[in-house]
């Protein structure tokens, strides 16, 4: 019974260690590695082993059969994780194309981490605790399996073996292969599947950079690569095509990068995606040219659109690029058929590579069929840019005056101090404008606006002098650009000069703020008769804050011949009822930034 017993437990010893080497064993062949990089010399693989653990984390080193030395990442639980992490990485070019899934086999002494805190599966014999079971064993050597070689890679094609598999493919991989040059920038011509000498300077440009000899065809191995390499980065980007019902657009977006946020008029907006600093809006609206040309000036006062930067406006398209240190921007919108559309990519620096693909795969999708988001209320040139860019931050003018039209092509009248010393000049915040004429003794400009604009009313003046004590009206955006529409401010006329006897002025009492100056004084007939200029500079002395000056309308046409800019005038037989005043004014009063 001694014996049987001694047997029997040295077969359930054998069948326990054998257990738990089978356990392990596989346990080791499920575990997967990515290998990055091998090295002969160990100083080199230790120095590229630190540098790539500090970039990419979790990277251990080992010894090959072949007395290389591999870095690789892992181990990962299952092959699946492995090449989820490869296929990441490439993305990401953060590891080099020809990186592989390793089922580590050929690893044999870690070298990296030098303090060995990353070690291969431990010896089975060490989980073994029965120390009596170790006792019957004895001396029993457990042979390690001899590790498999490295397969031997197959030999690269000739250049006639490239030229046949290359004569084999259908039309459809050819067109694959050039959208993957193209992708990546070595293939600038149209997608047309036919290898000419634009194709074969591409991929030999291709082979350079990848260290292959330079034949200008590619071999099955080197196709297959550069078709993962094209397929790793469309699934970093995400690239899916969206179709929006409500805006009317149908594009491809960068969707692994964004989000759909929300629906806010005139914009779809697709916010970033952890973290990736790339936006997306879809423009869509319904207007008309004018709308358009005021939805390209309201733009450029946008955060999101740097001031460097490509602008063309189009008859009926535009296009806004912009750049600095932190952001870049680029919009692209069209007027048909009463809907405007169009879309902005919006990103940061660091994703200028990705983003020069993406562009041009928006532009070739973007697609429009009928239908827009909800009309906003008003028109561009009336519309806060608050209100009209809704959910997006503006930068801000200096400061606003008033002014108005004074002829049917958008000429506008305001105060010289509206316009010294600014970078820029904007009517109602959405036109671009430029001084033309200037009085600094009356205070006076003249600004023309960058494109003709058809104001619904302009100013017509009194040929004659005001009536002293008459009731007057001045309209203006006494809040600057917090209102959409001006104020209408009533005073008086209390004397038909200024302080110092000046015949080109008239004083006022009237109430008035710093955001009215440069607008419109109107007589009871609704003619204009001067434009508002505010107190002059007393030096030591602050006058009442009822009373103000204006210059007269006699010396605002004296100016106005003189400069050869034509105005209107009112005949004294001819009334405007309060009502049909307060809407002309409104009309004819514009909002004038100042913007540096």
């Amino acid at each position: 019974m001694g014996l049987i017993t001694c047997r029997s437990a040295v077969w359930a010893a054998t069948v326990s260690v054998a257990a738990i080497l089978t356990l392990e064993a596989a346990q080791a062949q499920e575990q997967r590695w990515v290998q990055i990089e091998a090295h002969r010399d160990l100083d080199e693989a230790l120095s590229r082993a630190r540098q790539l653990n500090a970039e990419l984390g979790n990277l251990s080193g080992f010894r090959l059969p072949s007395e290389w030395f591999a870095l690789s990442i892992g181990p990962f639980e299952s092959e699946g994780d492995a090449f989820a992490v490869r296929r990441q990485l490439r993305g990401e070019r953060a590891i080099p194309a020809d990186a592989f899934v390793s089922n580590g086999a050929d690893y044999l002494d870690q070298i990296f981490p030098e303090d060995g805190s990353v070690a291969m599966p431990a010896d089975p014999l060490a989980a073994l605790e029965d120390e009596s079971a170790e006792d019957v064993i004895g001396d029993i050597a457990l042979a390690e399996p001899e590790p498999e070689p490295e397969p031997e890679p197959e030999p690269e094609e000739t250049l006639r073996e490239a030229q046949a598999s290359e004569r084999a493919l259908s039309r459809d991989e050819r067109a694959e292969l050039q959208t993957a040059l193209q992708w990546f920038g070595y293939y600038t011509m149209a997608i047309d599947a036919a290898f000419g000498p634009g194709t074969r300077r591409s991929m030999r440009e291709w082979q350079e950079d990848q260290g292959y000899e330079v034949t200008g065809v590619l071999t099955t191995r080197q196709r297959a690569e550069l078709l993962e390499s094209y397929e790793a980065e469309l699934a970093a980007l995400g690239m899916q095509r969206m179709r929006d019902d409500l805006a009317g657009i149908e594009i491809e977006l960068p969707m692994a990068m964004v989000d759909f946020d929300r629906h806010e008029t005139p914009f779809v907006h697709f916010e970033e995606r952890d973290d990736s600093g790339v936006q997306v809006l879809l423009i869509s609206q319904p207007g008309t040219q004018a709308t358009l040309f005021g939805l390209y000036e309201i733009m450029q006062t946008l955060e999101i659109v740097p001031l460097e930067g490509e602008r063309e406006r189009r008859q009926n398209s535009f296009l806004l690029t912009g750049q600095d240190d932190d952001l870049r921007s680029h919009t692209f919108a069209q007027f048909r058929n009463g809907e405007i559309k169009g879309y902005t990519l919006i990103w940061t620096p660091e994703r200028d590579a990705q983003m020069e693909r993406v562009l041009p795969m928006m532009e070739a999708s973007f697609s429009t069929f009928s239908g827009t988001l909800p009309e906003s209320a008003g028109q561009a040139s009336t519309v806060r840019r608050s209100a009209l860019m809704a959910g997006l931050a503006v930068r801000q003018p200096d400061f606003s005056r008033s002014g108005f039209y004074i002829d049917a092509t958008g000429t506008v009248l305001t105060t010289a101090d509206a316009v010294a010393q600014c970078g820029r000049v904007t009517i109602d915040e959405a036109y671009n404008a430029r001084v033309v004429a200037m009085d600094e003794a009356l205070g006076l400009a003249v600004l023309e606006p960058e494109t003709p604009l058809v104001p619904l009313a302009f100013a017509q003046f009194h040929e004659r002098d005001a009536t002293l004590g008459a009731e007057v009206r001045i309209s203006g955006f006494s809040f600057e650009d917090v209102m959409s529409r001006p104020v209408l401010t009533f005073g008086t006329v209390d004397d038909l000069q200024g302080l110092n006897g000046e015949d080109d002025r008239m004083r006022l009492s009237a109430e008035i703020r710093q955001g009215d100056l440069g607008g419109p004084v109107f007589g009871p007939n609704g003619a204009v008769i001067g434009l508002l200029s505010g107190q002059p500079q007393e030096q030591g002395r602050v006058l009442p804050s009822d009373v103000n000056f204006a210059v007269n309308s006699a010396a605002i046409r004296s100016f106005l011949e003189a400069e050869n800019i034509s105005s209107g005038t009112l005949r004294d037989d001819v009334a405007v009822s309060p009502e049909m005043l307060t809407r002309m004014a409104g009309d004819l009063t514009v909002l004038v930034s100042c913007w540096n």
